[in-house]
């Protein structure tokens, strides 16, 4: 819609950019979700990454999946106010708003509907699009006897950009 100038400013952003970046990112976005690399998580693993130590990941899992949120560490950093959740799953918790130790869990048996739809916005909305996903938590990819699940899908993260945590 700029005319002349909205077509130079759109070539000079082309060249900026780099268009092997452009079309690289293409490859990434419609690689088959098959070869995603997934990593699986079991608790004594995931409870490595509780921001205690200096210097390493800090890691949070809701809804099985497993954020990188080293980058909001003054909120999941050690003393931080929501340290509590880091390390583990804690998608009980995030739907009920609680820090309290009994709802650190995975377990969203009995929650409300206001609950279990608080629990997706925020899942959504803040933890997908802010933070990087880098696994699951065996619970999400294995079934109970420790076979693959089958119905496992990734979770896509189309509008998540590496660029905004930098």
């Amino acid at each position: 819609p700029g005319g002349m100038a909205g077509g130079a400013a759109g070539l000079l952003l082309a060249a900026l950019l780099g268009v092997p970046l452009a079309a690289a990112e293409r490859e990434l976005r419609f690689r088959p979700a098959a070869e995603a690399p997934v990593r699986l998580f079991t608790e004594p693993e995931l409870a490595r990454y509780d921001g205690q130590q200096e210097g390493q990941p800090i890691y949070l899992a809701v809804k099985g999946v497993v954020f990188d949120v080293t980058s909001g560490k003054e909120f999941y950093g050690k003393g931080a106010p929501y340290n509590a959740l880091v390390g583990k799953d804690s998608t009980r918790g995030v739907a009920k708003m609680s820090l309290d130790p009994a709802d650190l869990t995975h377990d969203t048996t009995g929650l409300t509907e206001e609950e279990l739809q608080s629990l997706d916005d925020i899942f959504n909305n803040v933890y997908k699009a802010k933070y990087p996903i880098v696994g699951y938590t065996s619970r999400r990819i294995l079934n109970e006897d420790g076979s693959p699940n089958l119905d496992f899908k990734p979770e896509d993260q189309p509008h998540f950009n590496i660029k905004d945590e930098f």
